[in-house]
């Protein structure tokens, strides 16, 4: 294999893996307060959908792309308020969003089934893209790409060096001494669920408006439960979630890339790469499970103080 297409697979890596990261880190956020989502699949393709229709009626795809992160809050606000206020079970409430958003969203979808969108096209950045190899594997790329290398540091601040991310860590930790220490412990939750819907539905949007630029069924193909898998490789770290969402990336763009060339290996072989690697990933995780920043407190809900 030649050094170029080393590094156009390396490029592709970061590419595919963009979404996948985007979506992880808002289940991060989610799960830091204590509340578990398994409806990252339907909240990511109600994004997408949403992204690619406001883009596409405006010609404006950073309104879409902005609209995809509201709608994606939206959505999880309706788990939040099971969870929440109703005290409804956190994997039921989250599987059920999933089907709901999946159902949805390919319902709504089938009249623009193949028809394209203004979306993202790579902006190299002066300087930094003409670096040799780096450049064109980091700096060549769309400008949701770099965006997507601020979040992750952003989001360990926000959790380790700010009121309210400690807050939140609080409530997902230490429930009962957050409430003892004044916290409303809810708020925080609530604020943990909303924020991470919002980089669900970006991580939507970057693949109807960046990755393809139009919209087709199923166009998350379970990257929502990829996401899922990978809070839990990544120990709940903003940091390792990048590492392992271009492991993942770099597996897909390998499969398409096999698939594109005529391989003479089974296309289901292919396909079933990157949930595979999911299993891997997760077996090899609990494995370290000592190691990880699970909080203690996920899963379990606490009641509104009255």
């Amino acid at each position: 294999m030649s050094a170029e297409i080393v590094i156009a697979l390396l490029a592709a890596t970061v590419q595919s893996g963009t979404p996948i990261l985007f979506a992880t880190l808002g289940e991060i956020l989610s799960e830091k307060s204590g509340v578990l989502n398994l409806g990252v699949e339907g909240v990511m393709i109600l994004g997408a959908l949403v992204g690619f229709v406001v883009a596409r009626h405006s010609g404006n795809p950073l309104l879409g792309f902005v609209a995809a992160g509201l709608v994606g809050s939206a959505a999880t606000a309706v788990h939040g308020a099971v969870c929440l206020w109703f005290q409804g079970n956190q994997v039921v409430s989250g599987l059920a969003l999933t089907i709901f958003g999946v159902g949805l969203a390919n319902y709504l979808g089938t009249a623009y089934i193949g028809t394209p969108a203004p979306g993202f096209s790579p902006v190299p950045l002066p300087g930094l893209s003409e670096l040799p190899v780096i450049g064109t594997i980091f700096f060549n790329h769309d400008p949701l790409v770099y965006v997507s290398y601020l979040v992750p540091p952003l989001l360990w601040l926000f959790l380790h060096a700010t009121r309210y991310g400690l807050g939140l860590r609080a409530a997902g930790e230490y429930p009962g001494a957050a409430v003892a220490a004044g916290l409303d412990v809810v708020a925080y939750r609530w604020l943990g669920v909303v924020g991470g819907g919002f980089f669900m539905g970006l991580g939507g949007a970057y693949l109807s408006l960046a990755y393809t630029h139009l919209w087709t069924s199923n166009l998350t193909a379970g990257r929502g439960w990829i996401a899922v898998a990978l809070v839990i490789f990544a120990f709940w770290r903003p940091g390792r979630a990048v590492f392992g969402a271009y492991l993942f990336g770099g597996i897909m763009a390998l499969q398409l890339r096999l698939q594109a060339s005529g391989a003479q290996v089974p296309s289901s072989i292919l396909l079933m790469l990157p949930y595979a690697l999911t299993v891997f990933v997760l077996v090899l995780s609990s494995w370290r499970k000592g190691s990880s920043d699970e909080p203690a407190a996920l899963g379990v809900n606490v009641a509104p103080v009255d």
